[in-house]
């Protein structure tokens, strides 16, 4: 996969957070999302590759716009072949109400680097490079903080756990609590928390509970570039959920999965822009001839590079004002 897709892809996200922000606080969550669809698709189009849409915003008959199977680019027959996991704006809701933490992220690999990931549930267990090797999805909440504090020469009590506020989580919250961590909880989106949790300096030390398996396999990816460790496990919520992961090439719905079973691949590249504020990245702002954008880009190539992109995009260059 050529290396320059990672400044392509920026820029789809880059279009796909600038979209979603001029929507920011109107309350219509579905606009908010279809102009980041519309956004991040209409640039997806003009990349000279042969892209595949493998997690997207649905199958075929509920998603007008990048669903599941869709093909993207302008490559003819010589054109790499690439897999795309899109979350178009993670945090609608966020967006819709103008609070922090709502994000416009892309995933991808080469073919077949991604698992293509039922519209279903699935536990997750997400910690930084310090912990890894050290969680367990099945172990008692307080072993795995007890060994993510040693890990990190720190007490339990130092610990930030970033959790989806649900009520199928008032058990985890009631466990972490007595083993004496700290809770973040949030309202949507636990995908920005995910690649938080490997990035120091964010404040997050792991993220746990239960969400969406799609959005899982982008964390896995993130997860894989910044040297951290996810485990994770469908859960079971409708009856129907078995019978779509088998179809989808599944066998087994109770493993467990690692960040490299659902990002196997070996040329992968992440890139993702701030809609709202966040630990992450910072929202968008506007000015008058232009907006500025915050994103991080990152790979597996050797060597690593995880790059903090900072971009002023001017509308009128006769009327150019550049602010720090």
């Amino acid at each position: 996969m050529p290396t320059d897709l990672s400044n392509r892809f920026l820029r789809v996200v880059e279009a796909a957070a600038i979209a979603a922000a001029r929507t920011m606080g109107n309350g219509e969550r579905k606009r908010s999302d279809h102009v980041a669809v519309e956004a991040m698709r209409r640039v997806l189009a003009d990349i000279p590759m042969r892209g595949r849409i493998v997690i997207g915003e649905g199958e075929r008959d509920e998603a007008p716009m990048l669903h599941i199977g869709e093909e993207l680019g302008t490559g003819g027959a010589d054109a790499p072949r690439i897999d795309i996991a899109v979350d178009p704006l993670e945090g609608t809701n966020l967006c819709a109400s103008g609070a922090h933490g709502a994000i416009a992220v892309l995933a991808a690999s080469e073919e077949g680097g991604l698992l293509h990931a039922p519209d279903s549930y699935m536990q997750k267990l997400v910690v930084g490079p310090r912990a890894r090797g050290r969680i367990d999805l099945d172990a008692p909440v307080r072993e795995n903080l007890q060994n993510i504090a040693d890990s990190m020469s720190r007490e339990i009590e130092d610990l930030l756990i970033v959790v989806l506020d649900r009520p199928r989580h008032h058990k985890l919250m009631a466990d972490i609590r007595a083993a004496g961590a700290r809770i973040r909880l949030i309202t949507d989106g636990d995908l920005a928390p995910g690649i938080s949790a490997c990035i120091t300096g964010t404040g997050v030390h792991a993220v746990m509970g239960i969400g969406a398996a799609p959005e899982g396999v982008i964390t896995a990816a993130a997860v894989r570039c910044l040297g951290g460790e996810m485990q994770g496990r469908l859960v079971e919520a409708s009856p129907t959920d078995r019978a779509r992961a088998a179809k989808m090439g599944i066998a087994d719905f109770d493993q467990r999965w690692t960040e490299t079973m659902l990002a196997p691949g070996e040329r992968l590249i992440v890139a993702a822009t701030g809609v709202t504020d966040a630990p992450l990245v910072r929202g968008v702002t506007f000015f008058g001839n232009g907006c500025r954008t915050h994103s991080v880009v990152m790979g597996l190539e050797v060597p690593r590079r995880i790059r903090f992109v900072d971009t002023i995009h001017v509308d009128d260059t006769d009327d150019l004002e550049v602010r720090m």
